[in-house]
């Protein structure tokens, strides 16, 4: 018989059928005449109860071979649980062990494991039931970021992975060679890389943003998800080396445009997740932030305010409230000036715009008063920036002095200045860090208990 996901039998009725089930024993528990197994199959935050009758002596047989770890098959009956857990269980007929997890060694012994154990054996911490909620909403937000494009017209465009631009100017960033590293070639003292597998200097990329604006000025509206890398020397819990980004780029489109995109995006998938993972998601309320619930739907139902920049300066200074990091005109917002805008004074979603220029990339609009540009910034409680994004600038003469200003080549961005000169238009995106994003919704506190394998400073040991 053909084996079912746990999750489709949960919701069964207890009528007796027949069912075959494959999966992981999570525990197991034994009385004079009857063991208990619980087993999971990854579809589900919630287990199947297997029960064998001890007195059949072939169950018995098997079942003393079983551990906590293993890998079994289960067929037999679903009946009326006699517990409270659980609706329905599994009454055994026939229990079958395709893998064998020796009990003195299976590091998942215990119920709850420390987060930090837990990324020491990130091979096995998917069978733990906060990572497997954890995968199972990095599924399902994935797909309803695609959902919410793909609904709107949007092209799905793959941009490279690596490339010889640096979207952000920062320069932090992973570089993709093949010269011998002990012995590179060198001319007038500096490594020749044309030499090099490319001709030039590559690296991995920051950003699809470049990229997809090419597309966006012929398609008119596309989106990026994809991995980027950064190698910023930062080893705290909210950065990583290598995360995935979803960037959306709208041709005739304004930073107004912009705003209303960024704002349906995010009510569109927060709406998505809380129907679409209900279990997952009371899991989380309950074991990791008893608000996150309550904060998703509130966003949901909230306008979101709209302030400058310079507005929000003046609020904090008015705030009489004792930052860490000292507020003023011209300097970066830090997490704790978002989160106090977001969660003192506004108590919802706030989106900030006009930056000073001098915080900001080369590539966003300068406003008429020449210290400004058309940024914006998403920020949202508990966390502050999720969303970062700006008008571009369209106009080919300003693209290049900003460029010249901030010490960057235009000869490297010859193809990027090429929009500016062939039918150029008014457009638009922002950025979403997805890993930022299912902290988040998951209320995570470690953004390396989010992605499957983290990629950070002095950790690549998978």
């Amino acid at each position: 018989m053909k084996a079912q996901q746990i999750k489709e039998i949960l919701v069964l009725p207890s009528d007796g059928r027949e069912i075959t089930i494959n999966g992981w024993v999570r525990t197991k528990r034994e009385s004079k005449n009857v063991c208990f197994l619980e087993v999971s199959d990854g579809s589900s935050i919630n287990n199947i109860q297997v029960v064998v009758d001890l007195s059949n002596k072939s169950l018995a047989d098997q079942i003393e071979r079983i551990t906590t770890g293993a890998s079994i098959k289960a067929c037999g009956f679903l009946v009326a649980s006699q517990g409270s857990e659980q609706a329905v269980e599994l009454a055994a007929k026939e229990i079958y062990m395709y893998g064998a997890s020796p009990a003195d060694e299976y590091p998942l012994q215990k119920k709850r494991h420390s987060f930090e154990f837990l990324r020491e054996i990130a091979h096995l911490r998917a069978r733990t039931n906060t990572f497997g909620a954890i995968a199972r909403v990095r599924s399902s937000m994935s797909f309803a970021i695609h959902s919410f494009f793909q609904e709107r017209g949007f092209v799905y465009v793959h941009t490279p992975i690596i490339t010889g631009s640096d979207c952000e100017g920062a320069g932090q960033m992973f570089q993709v060679t093949t010269l011998p590293i002990e012995t590179p070639p060198t001319k007038d003292g500096t490594i020749d890389y044309f030499e090099d597998f490319f001709g030039k200097k590559a690296s991995l990329t920051v950003s699809g943003q470049l990229e997809g604006e090419t597309y966006a000025t012929a398609l008119s509206r596309i989106y990026t998800f994809g991995p980027t890398f950064r190698a910023e020397n930062s080893n705290t819990s909210r950065h990583l080396a290598e995360f995935w980004m979803v960037e959306p780029e709208v041709a005739f489109c304004d930073i107004q445009g912009d705003m209303d995109l960024a704002e349906e995006f995010l009510k569109y998938i927060f709406t998505w997740l809380l129907d679409r993972c209900p279990d997952d998601m009371n899991f989380f309320n309950t074991r990791i932030d008893k608000e996150i619930i309550a904060t998703l739907t509130r966003i949901i139902k909230s306008r979101f305010e709209r302030i400058t920049y310079t507005k929000a300066i003046s609020l904090l200074e008015k705030s009489g409230q004792c930052f860490e990091f000292p507020v003023a005109w011209g300097s970066d917002l830090q997490s704790e000036h978002e989160r106090y805008i977001t969660e003192k004074i506004f108590k919802k979603p706030v989106i900030i715009t006009d930056y000073p220029k001098e915080i900001k990339a080369f590539y966003m609009k300068l406003n008429a008063d020449g210290r400004t540009v058309r940024a914006m910034d998403v920020l949202v409680p508990r966390l502050g920036e999720i969303i970062g994004g700006s008008e571009r600038e369209a106009d080919y003469e300003k693209l290049k002095g900003r460029m010249i200003e901030l010490n960057l080549n235009p000869n490297d961005y010859w193809w990027y200045l090429d929009l500016r000169r062939f039918g150029t238009v008014p457009h638009a995106g922002f950025g979403l860090g997805f890993e930022r994003l299912i902290q988040f919704v998951t209320g995570m506190q470690n953004i390396r208990d989010v992605i499957p394998y983290p990629r950070c400073v002095k950790t690549l040991e998978f």
